[in-house]
Formats: C-alpha cells, structure tokens, sequence
C-alpha cells in the first residue's frame, strides 16, 4: 500500500469515528455570508459555553451550505441523532440551543431547519427536502456546508483526489477525450468547449506550458467562486491538477482578487496539505507528473477577469486585454502556451474524470450538459448559492427555488453588470448559453439579481453601466468614450433633463460600442441598456415624458408625502426617519416635511400601510435653474 492508499484509508477512518462520535459535534458556518451575518460573535459564544460548562464536544467551521437567507447556520450532531441544522441563529439562540440540546437533550424546534439522516426523524423535515435545496442537483457544491473546508481529510472521505488519480492512470489525451466528451463548457460566462481549449494547448509548441485558475470574480451580487473557495477548496485544486496534466504543464497560478481573504486563507492552508500529502511538487503520486502552484492576489480590477488582461496581471504589467489572436493557448503567459479555467469549471472536472463523461452528461439539455452555480439575490425571498440543471427555467429558480419576490416581479439581471434585464414576460427562458444570449443577455460566470415593481429598470441600467465604465481600462476609444457618453445620457434621464431623442442616442452607441471594442468588457457593456429599452421602454418614456420615475426610486423626479387615510400614526416611519423629516405623536396622522426630506426611501419601506406615496414633482431645465 503506497503512502496515498494509506492516507485514504487514514481519511475515510477518521471520517467514520467522527461521524461515530459520542461526543457531540457542531459545525458553525463561517464562510463570508456566515460571518456577514454575524457567525463569528456565534462562534465565540459556542466556544466559551462549551468551557464555562466543561463539554467536550467537536467544533467544526463549515462553508456555505447555499442558504444564505438562513445564516448564520450552526448544526448539531450528539446523542446517535442525525446532524440537526438550525437557522438564524444569533448568540443568546446559540446559547439556549446548546443549553436545551446538550444539556437537557431537548432543542427548539422553532429554530430547526432540518436534518440530515437519510430517515425521517422526530417529525422534522429533511434538509435536503428543503424548498430551495429540493430542486438542485449538487455536483460542484457537493461537500460545501458539510465537510471542515480546512481538513484535507474531510475531502479525501469524499472521495477527493480520486479524480487526479485516474486521470494519472490514463494517457492525457484520453484525459482531454473524457473532459470532450462529457460537454463541459468554460463556465466563466464565454462557454467555451473546455476539452477543445485543452487540447489546442496541448498540441501547441512549447515544452513549456501554464494552467491558470482564474478566481477574480468581480460582478457586483456575484459570489459563486468565492463561496465554493471557501467551502471547498480542494475541489478546485485537484480540478487545477487534472487540467495541468492534461495539457502538459508544470506550473500554474490562481488568480484571485485580495478582496477574497477567506478564499486565499483556505487556498494557502489546503496548498500545503497537498504538498505534506505527495499531492504537489515532483512526481505527484508516484507519476512523471510535476507541478506547482503560485496564488497571485490581484487588485480589484474587473477587467483582469478578462483572459489576457490577467495574463498582463500576473506579468506585472497593467491589467489590460490585448488583441486576439494570439489566443493565450497558443501564447499566453511569458509568450508560452497556457489554459484559463475559471473556478467552477475546474471544481467540475474532478466529478467528470471520477465518474465518466456519460455519468455527466445525464445533466442538462444537448449543447448544454452538466450543472451551473448561480448566486440568487435581490429582491427573492430566499437568497443564496443554488445549482441546477442547465436547461432550468429562470422561473424555476426564482420560484421554486427562490420563493418568488414579496412585490410583483419585475426583472431579472442574469450576467452581471454586462447582462441583460429579462422581463417576467420571458421568465420561461431557460439559463442555456444560447437561450440567454438570445434575449439579449449572457449566462456570465452566474449572477442573477432578481428586481420587483420597486426598481427602475433605467436606474439599474445607470448603475451598471456606470460600474462598466469605470472598470474599463480605457486601451479602446468605444469602451473609453462610448460608455462615457451613455452614462452621461442616463444620468440625464434619471435627472428629469432627457429628451425621446436620447433614446435613439443611447441606442446608437450602444451598437458601435458593442461591435468596436477590443475586449468582452466592452462587447457586452451596453446589454443593460439594449435589454432595458427593448423591454421597458415604456419605463424610459415616463422618466422623459411625464419626469417620473413609477418605481420612486430617481430622486430628482419624486416628492414623499404621506396619505392621510392610510396613516395610523404607527411612527415606524418617524423611527427610521435619518433628518427629522416625519413628525406627530402616535396614533395620529403624521406630516412629512418635503424641505428636509433626502428620499432615501426608508420611510417607504418601512411602512405596513401603504402610507407613504410619492408624486411626480414639476422638473425645470438646467438653464432655467
């Protein structure tokens, strides 16, 4: 038995005793949404309760399980029960769960979530069959939630590494075949065939070749990469490994953004787990197989999410996208062949190699086979990290899985800050790579942002388009100065100072800086604005026409007041008031002071009673002001 074998067997042993354990375990998930929620204040009350108490007990910090409406989430394990999860757990909860659950062996069932046996247990329903779980299919995000993202352990009882071993026993064209065969497409939004990019490097000339990871997830409201970094790290580096061998290099490179220090601490601690396991450096598991791996922090520039605009990064150079072709697999890093993957894609690639291209291609519709992540937020109600099936309907997800939006449903952005607004009249679209682009959007690396009857969709519009160009580097004229122009148009529009004639401009520039620029940036800058118009144009005529904004959301077009018949003088408005604006006693219709008033909104939202309205108020032009 080699030194591998043994680690397995050591891994699925310790695995076992844990899971056998008479000692209770908890498992705390601090992964960012967790500790946004405030896990870590969670996990400074477990600890010291389980001192002041003197309980022996495991404590385990999970990833993120992808039910971020429900964090902080804290599971127990004791007394031969099954793992127990409950939801939305502050410290004083932590603090009566533990008391009730481990002491006197009783929990609140107003905080469970559910469990994880495979039989029903105590009347309590099976996470699993939760509704925003029940619809997925776990494929990447298998062990996210459930195993110690920092114990290598944990993920070779998952049979992790298995993959790499495999692939190690095959020639690495039959590696690149099975990769091929199974369908999968780059999931970094371009869908390239990633067993077609993996052999053209492969086959080109150079005994010198990269693998990079590209983890510079930067789309506002997007959180797919970072999460499964930190819920599962390995997955990605043994995806990272495969993929190496497969196209014949020695050396790669993750390239995360700094702005993910959870991500780079799991990484860095799970890089050297694999070199005290034999599974980095020379002669990996006994192979002619060498590799290393660099993590390069990068700055925060969107546009290095770009192929070689990150090549530029990791050179020292200034982030900026270069002409193609030269594609980077035939010139790439330092002028050598090298393969970007992003995130998903290589945390894919170790399920495809372990159980076979046809095992895989089970998921998902012809041209589009396998699963995608996706970060469901705004305005749904169940918000977080989901997989599904490609070929899913978006109402589906925003359904099914996400609960639907406590106002009308409006919109949904899919893409990021490039995609599209797809109106509720196409929620039957399904998220395939062609099926989006066909409404005028793109799949993205998998954010979707859902918006309801409170957003303006010109505002959203303005927003991103905005982020777009000041992310641009500024190398291409129609990115540089086009985007400019149209966030210049926008503002206009928002500002009461629009003409129907903007629209023809905004469409115009649109167009060229679609078709012109150098880059996918600029390429798929002006979807928001294209996807807007084409479905909400109605909404634009109303900001130029009548100079208001039906979502209350432009600020130079509304004026608050309060409806005197709708008003129970609750004083909830006069609560969150930030300038005093809101006044009178309680019980007592309140008045709403217009000359104080900032229209931030928290007025509006606060109110149970549809007390709060806002007018269109009369618009002067620039000149005349």
């Amino acid at each position: 038995m080699n030194n591998f074998d043994k680690l397995i067997t050591k891994s699925k042993k310790d695995w076992d005793n844990l899971n056998n354990s008479e000692i209770p375990i908890i498992y705390l998930g601090t992964a960012s949404c967790g500790r946004a929620a405030g896990a870590e204040k969670v996990k400074e009350t477990v600890l010291s309760y389980l001192k002041k108490h003197k309980i022996q007990a495991h404590f385990i910090e999970v990833g993120c399980i992808g039910t971020c409406y429900l964090e902080p989430l804290m599971d127990i394990s004791a007394f031969g029960n099954p793992r127990i999860s409950f939801g939305n757990v502050d410290p004083k909860w932590a603090e009566r769960i533990l008391e009730k659950y481990l002491l006197e062996k009783d929990f609140f069932k107003q905080k469970v979530v559910g469990h994880f046996g495979e039989k029903p247990f105590n009347d309590l329903p099976s996470f699993f069959d939760l509704p925003m779980i029940k619809p997925q299919v776990r494929i990447v995000l298998k062990n996210c939630g459930l195993i110690d993202p920092e114990n290598i352990n944990h993920y070779i009882a998952q049979d992790g590494y298995m993959g790499l071993k495999r692939a190690l026993e095959l020639s690495q064209n039959a590696v690149i075949e099975e990769i091929t065969n199974s369908g999968l497409r780059g999931r970094g939004g371009a869908g390239f065939p990633t067993g077609k990019k993996w052999k053209i490097c492969r086959e080109a000339k150079g005994n010198i070749k990269y693998m990079i990871c590209n983890a510079d997830e930067g789309d506002p409201g997007a959180f797919m990469n970072r999460s499964l970094l930190e819920g599962d790290p390995h997955a990605v580096l043994e995806g990272l490994l495969i993929a190496a061998y497969a196209i014949g290099a020695s050396e790669g490179y993750i390239y995360i953004r700094a702005e993910y220090p959870l991500a780079i601490h799991r990484l860095n601690i799970a890089i050297e787990q694999m070199k005290n396991a034999g599974l980095l450096g020379k002669n990996i598991l006994g192979s002619n197989f060498s590799f290393n791996i660099k993590i390069k922090e990068g700055a925060g520039a969107f546009v290095c999410g770009e192929e070689t605009a990150l090549i530029a990064s990791i050179e020292g150079k200034r982030g900026m996208p270069r002409t193609r072709p030269p594609f980077p697999v035939i010139s790439g890093l330092h002028g050598k062949p090298t393969t970007i993957n992003n995130v998903e894609t290589l945390g894919t690639v170790p399920h495809i190699i372990r159980n076979g291209s046809t095992w895989y291609k089970q998921y998902g519709v012809e041209g589009n086979y396998g699963t995608k992540t996706f970060s469901l937020v705004g305005k749904v109600k169940r918000t977080g990290l989901i997989e599904v099936p490609l070929g899913t309907s978006l109402k589906k997800i925003i359904y099914d899985i996400g609960g639907g939006t406590l106002k009308p449903f409006k919109a949904v952005q899919t893409g990021g800050p490039s995609g599209g607004c797809i109106p509720k009249e196409l929620l039957d679209t399904t998220v395939t790579y062609e099926s989006l682009t066909a409404a005028g959007s793109i799949m993205g690396s998998g954010g979707l942002i859902v918006m309801d009857t409170d957003t303006c969709v010109v505002d959203v519009a303005r927003y991103f388009l905005d982020f777009i160009q000041k992310e641009s580097c500024g190398k291409c004229t129609p990115c540089r100065v086009g985007t400019r122009h149209m966030v210049e148009i926008l503002e206009k529009i928002c500002d009461g100072q629009g003409d129907v004639e903007d629209l023809n401009r905004l469409e115009s520039l649109a167009k060229i800086v679609k078709s012109a620029s150098l880059c996918g940036l600029g390429q798929t800058a002006p979807n928001p604005v294209l996807t807007t118009l084409r479905y909400f144009r109605n909404e634009y005529i109303e900001h130029i026409v009548n100079k208001y904004c039906p979502a209350l959301v432009c600020r130079s077009l509304i004026e608050f007041y309060v409806v005197p018949d709708n008003c129970t003088g609750c004083q909830r408005c006069v609560s969150v008031c930030p300038t005093g604006a809101i006044t009178g006693p309680r019980s007592e219709v309140h008045n709403l002071d217009t000359t104080k008033c900032i229209k931030c909104r928290a007025c509006l939202e606060i109110c149970r009673f549809d007390a709060i309205a806002g007018n269109a108020i009369i618009i002067r032009s620039k000149e005349a002001k």
